[in-house]
């Protein structure tokens, strides 16, 4: 599946936050491995994924 334009660029955002912010999470070292790579690996489908069942981050 190919990502191009403004739609590519708001998921590269969206991925970069998600992965910020599971790095920022409470979880295990071996979640967070686990999260982020669903995240690069299935771009959209991984952060919806983490959105509805990942990590919140320490600040929440």
């Amino acid at each position: 599946m190919e990502y191009a334009g403004i739609g590519g660029f708001i998921l590269l955002v969206l991925n970069v936050w998600a992965i910020i912010s599971i790095i920022g999470s409470s979880a295990s070292t071996g979640a967070k491995v686990i999260w982020t790579l669903l995240v690069l690996v299935l771009p959209l489908l991984g952060f919806i994924i983490w959105l509805i069942a990942g990590p919140r981050s320490a600040s929440a």
